[in-house]
């Protein structure tokens, strides 16, 4: 048994031994749930902002100034929450802390939030670069999109994008910086077996990478190209 199957493991046996409890705030979870409801209902919801790269807005508009300037490729995205507390802490147990806990209660979340503009016949997950892989022992887009594979009854494909090149984190970069970092950085294995994919990744900041991904499906001959992703950094000060 690896070392991800037996965090899996003992995680399973912790549900079934103790009742479950909060994340956020540690009270008891409803019907086993890990998120209580006052944790659940203080998640942002990101039905506010521009329609082509889900930024949160005062006002919704077909496309900010940024979109307007530079058109995204994609052709519809879904992103239903904003990246603010509690979800970003919930988040950064999962894809920093090993917390496979984590990651279930936001894929729920997710999977609760409502439905895309339309459902493709593809999942593809942002995919990490294997030493990253090895480092973390799991892909969060990955596990964040299995879930969704099951509800919306989509073919998965985990291993149809590969990352060849390790790039630096994204964290630190600005807008331009982050374009560069990713140039080139992802390439389609194989012939996509679809038309219609979506590609899904956990937070989108400046949709940089994405938007490479997005890039590589199309001149793959992939015929739209659609975006999830669990949440939405707002602009700074925002």
């Amino acid at each position: 048994m690896d070392a991800t199957a037996l965090k899996q493991w003992i995680a399973a046996a912790g549900r079934f031994a103790l009742p479950a409890r909060c994340l956020v705030c540690g009270d008891p979870g409803p019907a086993g749930r890990e998120l209580c409801h006052g944790c659940r209902a203080s998640l942002v919801v990101n039905d506010i902002g521009c329609a082509r790269c889900a930024i949160p807005l005062p006002s919704p508009v077909a496309a900010c100034g940024t979109c307007q300037r530079r058109p995204p490729p994609w052709s519809a995205l879904w992103v239903p929450f904003v990246y603010t507390s509690p979800l970003d802490g919930l988040e950064a147990r999962f894809k920093f802390a090993g917390s496979l806990a984590a990651g279930r209660v936001l894929s729920t979340c997710w999977g609760e939030s409502g439905e895309p503009v339309a459902v493709p016949e593809l999942l593809v997950p942002v995919p990490l670069h294997t030493r990253r892989l090895r480092e973390r022992g799991y892909n969060q887009a990955l596990e964040l999109a299995k879930p969704l594979a099951r509800r919306f009854g989509v073919r998965l494909a985990h291993d149809l994008l590969r990352r060849v090149r390790a790039t630096e984190a994204q964290t630190d970069l600005d807008a331009t910086l982050r374009r560069r970092n990713v140039r080139g950085a992802f390439a389609v294995q194989r012939m996509p077996p679809a038309t219609h994919v979506a590609v899904v990744d956990d937070v989108m900041t400046t949709g940089s990478t994405l938007a490479e991904c997005t890039r590589v499906l199309l001149a793959a001959g992939v015929k739209r190209v659609d975006v999830w992703a669990l949440a939405r950094t707002p602009r700074p000060g925002g």
